[in-house]
């Protein structure tokens, strides 16, 4: 049964670490909530490592800088890992060819030379990657829209068409299929990869809820010091990316309702409906451990 609770500081006494979701958890896209902000303050205050897991598909020094921008601070975490990061590392080994067409906007253009630390060595130990046009391509990188404001899945229809006879495999670098821009839903990479799939295409994941985020997350974690049978909290909007990424690897989730699903709870956003929760729940077939209207 889930526990609805009001604030992390009821459970987090429990945990040595959380991984929190970005998007509908910290922050809309423009601003960070300060409850929630203060709610990670109070976590590492008190001993916790905070590593914020976000499927953004650009890489975490992208991540941070606009973290920075937001005036998220700085000590309210102590990592970042992206889906951006995980996906690198699979472009970098190889896991859609050496000549791959890009599928993204210009701001995510970094994914192909900005690596943190720990994947540098990767990017010198293999071979470059090449970027070509669709024909000449052994492989397709996806970051998502390339303008994800004005466009949708449908406009990407003939590409993704060509693609798939052509029988290229799509490394999808954010398996998120929307996220909240302010008060505007957008489309993400992972919208394109379904839309892909659907068409009978491949495409290969590497963020939440697929676990090669969370072995890259685990990896950072253990360089903070914390042991290999820390206790871990998982922190989202997702039911489908953060709930199911947690229950997929062992650990407890805490599910935000006032994200992506807020419409499905009532009308108080602040108060939801436990019956229409458990409910909802039930049909996802995924039941996180702790719910919350909003992290604080």
């Amino acid at each position: 049964m889930t526990e609805i609770i009001a604030n992390l500081s009821q459970v987090s006494a429990r945990y040595d670490a959380v991984f929190c979701d970005l998007w509908g958890c910290l922050h809309n896209g423009k601003t960070p909530f300060s409850g929630a902000v203060a709610a990670l303050q109070a976590f590492r205050a008190n001993g916790g490592k905070v590593i914020l897991l976000t499927n953004a598909p650009r890489p975490k020094s992208s991540v941070i800088k606009q973290l920075d921008g937001m005036g998220v601070p700085r000590d309210a975490w102590d990592d970042v890992v992206t889906s951006g990061d995980a996906a690198q590392y699979a472009m970098l080994t190889g896991a859609v060819g050496r000549k791959v067409n890009f599928i993204g906007a210009p701001k995510d253009e970094p994914f192909f030379t900005d690596f943190a630390e720990d994947l540098q060595a990767v990017a010198a130990a293999n071979p470059p990657i090449q970027r070509v046009i669709l024909t000449e391509a052994e492989g397709i990188v996806c970051t998502g829209l390339f303008d994800d404001l004005t466009e949708t899945p449908e406009d990407y229809r003939g590409v993704l068409l060509m693609a798939k006879t052509l029988g290229l495999p799509m490394l999808c670098a954010n398996p998120d299929l929307i996220v909240h821009f302010g008060d505007k839903l957008l489309y993400c990479a992972g919208a394109l990869a379904k839309a892909y799939e659907d068409m009978g295409g491949k495409a290969l994941y590497f963020g939440k809820p697929h676990p090669p985020i969370y072995d890259l997350a685990r990896r950072r974690l253990g360089l903070l010091g914390v042991k290999d049978d820390a206790q871990i909290l998982c922190i989202g909007d997702g039911i489908n990316t953060d709930v199911q990424g947690a229950l997929g690897e062992g650990l407890d989730a805490l599910f935000v309702t006032g994200g992506i699903a807020v419409d499905q709870f009532g009308p108080d956003a602040a108060n939801p409906d436990k019956a229409l929760l458990e409910t909802w729940l039930d049909a996802q077939m995924l039941s996180p451990s702790f719910c919350i209207s909003q992290l604080r």
